[in-house]
């Protein structure tokens, strides 16, 4: 996303970055220093470095509490009485998170007259943040549609308005949660027709052509040998990750749980991920590592 939106941005620019990993955080600016396109690249010490002054602010962080201690730091000193009101500046949060936390957030940099928020969780995976093919789903007033489509675009190819605060939160957690069934279906299917004796490419093409096609089986299929670019040919290394999968599972049912929508298939989905992220071969993998712990025939 960062190599993305550097490349697209004018000289004039500069982007600041900073990340807990410091090692990975410089090793990006020095691989742009070669680059003669784009903006510069500065790296921050600290979070509130990265921040401060700048026209707009994007986050990407794995759980509603690094979310929340992020804003916590970049706010705080704004807070004392010497700080000034910026309300111009934009403070766009792509991370993965509950609603409810997300509004929490967005009122603290409203309250403060720091600025606008909105949530723009996306879809695509590492694959298409490297491609930037990302789609970002976006919650917040349409009236910032001009300002935040832009910026959004030079790291991914389609930016939806799903509606207010929370809205873009709420849409993305609905998608994950039809991934998350979609994921072990796939792993079940699959399984089932190789222990019928059926080829799994053969399997898999039939399904990508009939009504069984999603996600999991054409782009992500968790068998070897079958998609040449999914993690199941890298011992299910890279790709979204078990864990964070487990998480967004987990938000999605706290979710509902708050709507009042039944979910009949979401438990026994989070039990199936609980356990695979705590067995040994599966830990810290891709999440399609599911066919591995259902007992999948490996090539």
């Amino acid at each position: 996303m960062a190599r993305n939106l550097q490349a697209k941005l004018s000289p004039t620019d500069t982007l600041r970055i900073y990340d807990v990993n410091s090692e990975v955080v410089q090793r990006f600016a020095d691989e742009t220093k070669a680059l003669s396109n784009g903006a510069a690249v500065q790296v921050a010490a600290h979070v509130r470095e990265a921040a401060e002054d700048s026209e707009t602010t994007i986050t990407v962080l794995p759980e509603p509490s690094h979310v929340n201690n992020v804003f916590g730091q970049i706010l705080r000193p704004l807070l004392s009485t010497e700080h000034v009101a910026n309300p111009d500046r934009l403070f766009i949060d792509c991370s993965t998170i509950d609603p409810t936390s997300s509004r929490e957030v967005a009122n603290a940099v409203h309250t403060t007259q720091q600025g606008r928020f909105v949530d723009a969780p996306m879809s695509g995976g590492v694959v298409g943040a490297t491609a930037g093919t990302l789609t970002f789903m976006l919650g917040g007033p349409e009236s910032l549609l001009p300002r935040v489509e832009p910026i959004l675009l030079k790291m991914g190819k389609k930016v939806l308005h799903c509606g207010p605060q929370g809205a873009g939160l709420s849409g993305k957690l609905a998608n994950n949660y039809l991934l998350a069934i979609n994921n072990i279906a796939t792993a079940e299917a699959m399984n089932l027709g190789i222990k019928w004796g059926l080829d799994p490419k053969v399997l898999s093409n039939l399904i990508n052509v009939s009504t069984g096609r999603c996600w999991p089986s054409e782009v992500n299929n968790p068998v070897k040998g079958v998609v040449p670019t999914a993690p199941a040919n890298r011992d299910y290394a890279g790709g979204f990750g078990i864990s964070l999968m487990k998480k967004d599972l987990n938000l999605a049912i706290q979710a509902a749980e708050q709507a009042g929508a039944r979910l009949e298939l979401g438990g026994k989905a989070r039990e199936v991920y609980e356990a695979a992220a705590e067995q040994e071969d599966c830990k810290g993998r891709d999440f399609s590592v599911v066919y591995r712990y259902l007992g999948g025939e490996e090539p």
